[in-house]
Formats: C-alpha cells, sequence, structure tokens
C-alpha cells in the first residue's frame, strides 16, 4: 500500500456499491432540503461512521426535516422522541413492568430502541433525560436494573438542538456532546432555495411521498467496506497531532478526548469511501476537523469575551499544522 493514494481491503465493487446506494440516499434527501448539500454529506459520512448527528441551528431552518428525511430514506426501523422538560429516562430507555399474569417484571422497551433514533429539541429536556442516552450511543446497548438489552444494528442518533440563548433550554453537558461525532448547523437557505421550497413545501410537506430507496442491511454492507478504507500512518498522526493541539491551545480550557480522534479517523474513512477512494487523504481530516472537533471544546472566559467561536479556533489550527508528505509504502 502507498501512504496516501495505494490500494486497500475496500474493493473496487465495494466502493462501487456503495457509491450507488449512497446516490440514491441523498438524491432522495436532497428532493426535502433544497440548497444544503454539504449538510446532507456530512450526514452520510456520519451515518457510514456507525457515528451519531447533533443538528444545531435557529428553529424553522430545516433540522427536523433533514432528520427525518434520512431517516425515511433508508428501510429500517425509525422512532422520534420529542424532548421536553417532563420527559423522563424510562420514556427513553424504557423500564419493567410488572405482569400480574406471570407474576414477574416484563421489560418494555423505549423509545431508543430502534434503527435510527430522531431526537428533536434534545436540549429541552433535563439533562437527567439527557444522561440517559449515554450508554445507548457509547455502548449501543441499554442496561435496566442491571440487564443490558443490545439495540438493533445499525443504530444511529439524529439529534436537533437551539442555541443554548433560546428560552427554556439545557446546554448538553460535555460527556453528552462528546459522544455525537459530528455537528452541523444547516443555515438559513439562499433567496434561491427560498423561492423554490415554496413550491415543494407550499402544499403539502415532501416528506409524504418520500419512500425508502435503501434497506437496512444495505447499511450495514456498507458500514463493512468503509470500515476496510486503509488509514496510512502519517495521516493517523496527523490526526493525532491535531486533536492534541486543541489540549493545550491557550484559548481552549479543555480540548478535545481521545474518543475525538477515533471519530475523527471513522468519519474521514467514510469521507473517503463517498469520494470513491479506498484510501484517507490528509485533505479529509482538514475537511471533517470543524464539525468533529468544534463542539468538543470548551473556550476560556477571555475567548469567549473576544467572540472568537471554537469553529475558528479549529480552522487556525488546521491552517498551522503541517500536513504529512507521502513516503511510499507502508
Amino acid at each position: 500500500m502507498t501512504t496516501f493514494n495505494g490500494q486497500s481491503g475496500a474493493g473496487g465493487s465495494g466502493l462501487h456499491e456503495l457509491g450507488a446506494v449512497v446516490e440514491r440516499v441523498r438524491a432522495s434527501v436532497e428532493s426535502v432540503i433544497e440548497g444544503k448539500p454539504e449538510a446532507v454529506r456530512i450526514a452520510l459520512t456520519v451515518l457510514l461512521a456507525e457515528g451519531h448527528l447533533l443538528l444545531e441551528d435557529v428553529p424553522g431552518v430545516g433540522k427536523t426535516m433533514l432528520a427525518k428525511a434520512l431517516a425515511r430514506s433508508v428501510d429500517c426501523t425509525v422512532r422520534r422522541i420529542q424532548f421536553t422538560p417532563d420527559l423522563l429516562p424510562s420514556d427513553v430507555t424504557g423500564t419493567n413492568v410488572f405482569d400480574q399474569q406471570r407474576m414477574d417484571f416484563e421489560f418494555r422497551p423505549g423509545a431508543i430502541f430502534a434503527q435510527i433514533v430522531v431526537g428533536d429539541e434534545i436540549n429541552r429536556a433535563s439533562p437527567k433525560t439527557q444522561s440517559a442516552l449515554l450508554e445507548s450511543m457509547e455502548e449501543r446497548q441499554v442496561t435496566i436494573d442491571g440487564t443490558s438489552y443490545e439495540l438493533p444494528s445499525p443504530f444511529m442518533v439524529i439529534a436537533t438542538q437551539n442555541p443554548v440563548e433560546m428560552e427554556g433550554t439545557y446546554p448538553l453537558p460535555e460527556a453528552q456532546r462528546d459522544r455525537f461525532m459530528a455537528r452541523i448547523s444547516i443555515g438559513y437557505p439562499s433567496a434561491e432555495a427560498e423561492f423554490a421550497m415554496l413550491d415543494v413545501h407550499g402544499g403539502a410537506s415532501p416528506l409524504d411521498d418520500l419512500t425508502p430507496v435503501a434497506h437496512a442491511h444495505d447499511i450495514l454492507k456498507l458500514v463493512e467496506v468503509v470500515r476496510s478504507v486503509h488509514v496510512s500512518e502519517p495521516v493517523r498522526r496527523y490526526a493525532v497531532e491535531l486533536v492534541g493541539a486543541t489540549r493545550y491551545h491557550q484559548e481552549l480550557r479543555l480540548g478535545a478526548s481521545p474518543r475525538a480522534t477515533l471519530h475523527l479517523i471513522r468519519a474521514a474513512r467514510a469521507a473517503a469511501a463517498l469520494d470513491g477512494r479506498d484510501y484517507v487523504l490528509p485533505d479529509d481530516i482538514q475537511a471533517l476537523a470543524v464539525p468533529v472537533l468544534a463542539h468538543r471544546l470548551l473556550p476560556t472566559a477571555e475567548t469567549q469575551l473576544s467572540r472568537r467561536s471554537t469553529e475558528q479556533i479549529v480552522t487556525d489550527l488546521v491552517a498551522s499544522l503541517p500536513i504529512p508528505r507521502a513516503q511510499g509504502r507502508v
């Protein structure tokens, strides 16, 4: 294998199949979400990298629409959780209920027991309820009264949240944000896209006509293809150095965790596969650095006063860190 442009275990036929399936899903989602191809691409990247996605933006820009469109484009079990202040942890994970006929307790699964879980306005729930997602998102299981129940596969949480400045919200704790592979903002549409939206969304919701274009077993096959995408040693070291630089940055009081490094590599593998490559380039790491790392960082008080965002800090780090060069076979 060459460092950046050699052959790897992800065969050409597997990448070709991935491209065909992803193109169908992409077209399906973009038929609902106008003018946001990069947001759709990140969502597909996170799905194939076995991660979870956090959509953060002001109300009304299509966060929930994107999550629902992706969920409906794949033929798998889908559950939606509307997070509210009175939502209980047992509503999410499930609970044991006493069966009088059997004279024994019976487990009744909560809403988390689905292959794609859409968590709407996750930061409107109490911290106690938010923490109910920690085990399921990391270990893909739920433990109730000492018994663990495995979640279905593939499993992905797509959560939306409003900015914490909005009334009635609870900021996600650091441990919860770290479970999300990537965070993106939809942003306002262009004038042309918003004008086109009036025709598409004016009469009825386009979600009503959306039908699955891929099956859950297709996604599982594609996940195996993504896992075999080659990451050379220089690229792995580059990812470690980039994440490590956040831990000693003077403008940050909390850097990214080792989990962030794992997520960055996994997302880069998926991004390379989406581009039809069986190897990861430093460009893949750079392109994903902001969505994968920025939401995990905590700025210092001085940084906040200067209105420097964590996205800007990550962008500066990417620009300043030397890019590794190809060094032949590894």
